[in-house]
């Protein structure tokens, strides 16, 4: 397994990554090539994860393949997709198999091969706090290093509502589902959720047979229907690098508003998942006669659960288009697809009172670094972590190429080619007639020229 490649006894790094999750994994594929530069990537695990209880067989990715940790950004890149399926042998049975979408497991897997090849990437190491002199003080549970630069990338953690009952062995969010999937044969079990996530545990759920099969699934949804994701090719430039550009420029109210608006585009169920699930309600109901097998209740919120692990659990649903009234759901086990907030980061509460905040998150500038007192050139990049900052697309793989080479850029001191802008004009103009764009002379080719000289170059 992959290690970092700089021995304990020469602690100085240029640059520190703490968590390795697709985020900081990207930026250690694009910096893997500079060896003048000394780096370190640490991770808690011993290997590599990625959402591992929800790896549900027959799940599949909502974004394209070329959306991996390097292509978008740096197409000749080693720790491509295309590069793990030519070292792996399959490539030819890869085109052959013709997905329409690629396994979740299936890019966990080439997610887990990149990092084991990657010898910057220290596993089974935990940050426990980080401090600042002329530099920054890592210490994990294992060393001291000091670093002139650090790139948070720890991702982010399940988020339960108040309502749930945490402590309960029959509650329990969608992201532990793979771990906790065995004991619901025979049971009511309702999943709160109108996501990818909720509609996969519900397909999975309904799919079942034997001893395997719930007694009855209920599926519970704020929204007010099971809605799709918006994957049309206009909404898609949502998730292109001009248009996160355009994003952090606006103002807080703007962004909030269109991030509210545009849920869709992120957080949709894919149509191929919502296709299975209405074919096998129609198989269950009308082919088998399974009337009491499934209870569908969207445009519902789930205002109070009441019960016990053992006596089961009776969830009171509101519905906003009959005020006052509540509806009753019963169940054996409540699955939670509420999803996901950034993950803690503790251990920079020793410089937080010099770390700028936006909200919840770190204020960061626009190139991913947090904006604090200290000097310019020690900086603390973030990543999957500023959706409020940069839109729907930051805790998305779509841009996760694209702003891991905007850092590197920074630690490198070069400046990468941009990719043609978006055929929609984003911002305003200045004046009263609107006018068609000039237009745009090819794209450059010739290769990134250096905008300051690297601190390592001496």
């Amino acid at each position: 397994m992959a290690r970092n490649a700089t021995a304990p006894h020469d602690p100085h790094y240029h640059c520190v990554g703490i968590g390795v999750g697709p985020a900081n994994l990207s930026l250690a594929s694009l910096l893997h090539g500079h060896r003048g530069m000394r780096k370190v990537f640490f991770e808690k695990e011993a290997d590599f994860g990625w959402h591992e209880g929800q790896q549900i067989p027959g799940a599949s990715l909502q974004v394209s393949l070329f959306k991996d940790l390097v292509t978008l950004a740096e197409p000749t890149n080693p720790f491509s997709f295309l590069a793990y399926l030519h070292d792996q042998g399959k490539i030819y049975h890869f085109l052959n198999a013709q997905f329409d979408a690629l396994p979740r497991q299936e890019f966990r897997n080439y997610l887990r091969w990149a990092s084991r090849r990657n010898p910057d990437i220290a596993f089974g190491e935990e940050v426990r706090s980080v401090g600042f002199d002329t530099e920054f003080v890592v210490r994990t549970n294992r060393r001291t290093v000091r670093a002139e630069n650090l790139a948070v990338g720890v991702g982010t953690r399940p988020w339960l509502p108040p309502q749930a009952t945490a402590s309960a062995r029959t509650q329990f969010h969608v992201g532990d589902f793979v771990h906790r999937d065995g004991d619901l044969g025979g049971k009511r079990v309702c999943v709160v959720g109108g996501g990818q996530s909720g509609a996969e545990a519900v397909l999975d759920l309904l799919s079942r047979t034997g001893s395997r099969m719930p007694r009855r699934v209920t599926w519970v949804s704020r929204r007010a229907n099971y809605f799709p994701i918006d994957d049309s090719p206009f909404t898609n430039d949502f998730f292109m690098p001009c248009h996160s550009e355009h994003f952090f420029r606006q103002d807080r109210p703007v962004r909030e508003a269109f991030n509210r608006d545009m849920i869709l585009s992120s957080d949709g169920i894919s149509e191929s998942t919502l296709r299975e699930i209405y074919q096998q309600l129609y198989v269950l109901r009308f082919v088998q006669g399974a009337t009491d097998r499934f209870a569908l209740y969207p445009n519902r919120s789930v205002e109070a659960v009441a019960g016990t692990d053992a006596q089961g659990w009776e969830l009171s649903l509101a519905h906003p288009d009959r005020p006052g009234r509540r509806e009753l759901a019963d169940a054996d086990v409540v699955v939670w697809a509420t999803g996901f907030r950034p993950a803690d980061m503790s251990f920079l509460d020793p410089l937080a009172d010099r770390l700028e905040r936006e909200g919840e998150e770190l204020r960061v500038d626009d190139g991913y670094a947090v904006r604090w007192d200290g000097p310019s050139d020690r900086r603390i990049f973030v990543q999957n972590a500023t959706r409020g900052q940069r839109g729907l697309a930051d805790p998305n793989l779509s841009l996760n190429a694209y702003r891991s080479r905007r850092i590197a850029d920074r630690l490198l001191g070069t400046r990468s080619d941009e990719q043609q802008p978006s055929f929609i004009e984003w911002s305003a103009k200045t004046a009263s007639r609107v006018a068609a764009p000039a237009a745009t002379a090819p794209a450059a080719t010739a290769p990134a020229t250096a905008a300051a000289e690297p601190s390592w170059a001496a």
